[in-house]
């Protein structure tokens, strides 16, 4: 499996843009929606683990990722592309392994030195961008570029940037992003969890 080595910063998109053109960053692909199934078995759970089909807007993968731990590079992955989102969840659920969430984001991705940068949003959280390149150093020295504070980057997966906005949200409430939201999509009310206890 590879190791991805990312980390994620909350910024909003026009001024991302503006520092990524201004140090000669090129966009690769402009912003698409962007739909996913994931599937979590119990086994899977216990190791942080999933299985995800998405439709990336130009390309389908199908990817296995595991978070050995919420560090920089505590992620690996194995990823393939098919061609049909469809018929890759019904290849899975005819196999027993039916997806317990939907959901939705958009991304425009971005590139520089072989390292990607990924402009993410997603359902009631602020706008925020992904870097992802070949070494620590590498990730570390171009959000410096972007002028971002390495102290507040985020790593994990998508459940620690919703802890990351809403800061009252423990370990019962990553497990409810996680296996307890069976849509999250843009037009849909915002989950209990997302408001302030009284």
């Amino acid at each position: 499996m590879n190791i991805e080595i990312e980390a994620k910063f909350f910024i909003k998109h026009d001024d991302a843009r503006k520092l990524l053109d201004a140090i000669g960053a090129r966009m690769t692909h402009a912003p698409r929606t962007m739909r996913r199934v994931v599937i979590h078995t119990d086994d899977m759970s216990e190791r942080s683990a999933f299985v995800r089909i998405r439709d990336e807007g130009y390309r389908v993968t199908i990817t296995y990722k595991e978070f050995k731990n919420d560090t920089v590079d505590g992620a690996v992955e194995s990823e393939i592309v098919v061609d049909n989102f469809d018929n890759a969840v019904k290849i899975f659920s005819g196999a027993g392994l039916d997806y317990d969430t939907y959901q939705e984001s958009i991304r425009e991705n971005w590139q520089l030195d072989g390292a990607e940068i990924m402009l993410d949003k997603w359902p009631w959280l602020d706008e925020f961008i992904e870097i992802e390149a070949v070494s620590v150093e590498e990730v570390r020295k171009l959000a410096g570029l972007l002028g971002l504070s390495w102290s507040s980057a985020i790593f994990g997966g998508v459940a620690n940037v919703y802890r990351a906005q809403y800061t009252y949200i423990g370990d019962d409430g990553i497990d409810e992003i996680n296996h307890g939201w069976s849509m999250m999509r843009f037009n849909d009310p915002k989950p209990s969890l997302l408001t302030l206890p009284k």
